[in-house]
């Protein structure tokens, strides 16, 4: 009995893995999608930084071009309570006091009190 021998050119390759087809695109091609969006994202990123520090320095300086103008506000809402003040302590008693020895202006200062709060 003859012994069985391979074929010529030897047995086809043994199949141990699945040839399934490619899905999707090449890794390199979503590496360089995704390349894209972030630096697109760092772009805006930057933009609105920037948009922030501009309106930041806008608020800043439009609250120190304002200084004088509140400031004259309160120096003639001073002056009105002052002489409110004195004019109602002259009516209540009859003539002007001084509470201090000086002549020197002292700054009043007022408490602002809810009128709704009883004593």
């Amino acid at each position: 009995m003859p012994q069985d021998m391979p074929p010529s050119g030897g047995y086809e390759p043994v199949q141990y893995r699945r040839n399934l087809p490619v899905r999707g695109f090449r890794p390199a091609y979503y590496l360089v999608a995704v390349g894209a969006v972030m630096t697109y994202g760092f772009y805006r990123y930057g933009q609105g930084i920037r948009e922030q520090n501009e309106l930041a320095r806008e608020k800043m300086w439009s609250r120190i071009y304002l200084i004088p103008l509140l400031q004259a506000e309160e120096d003639r809402d001073l002056v009105r309570r002052t002489l409110a003040s004195r004019a109602m302590e002259k009516e209540l008693l009859g003539a002007e006091t001084k509470v201090y020895n000086s002549d020197r202006f002292v700054r009043p200062t007022y408490a602002v009190t809810p009128s709704n709060v009883t004593k």
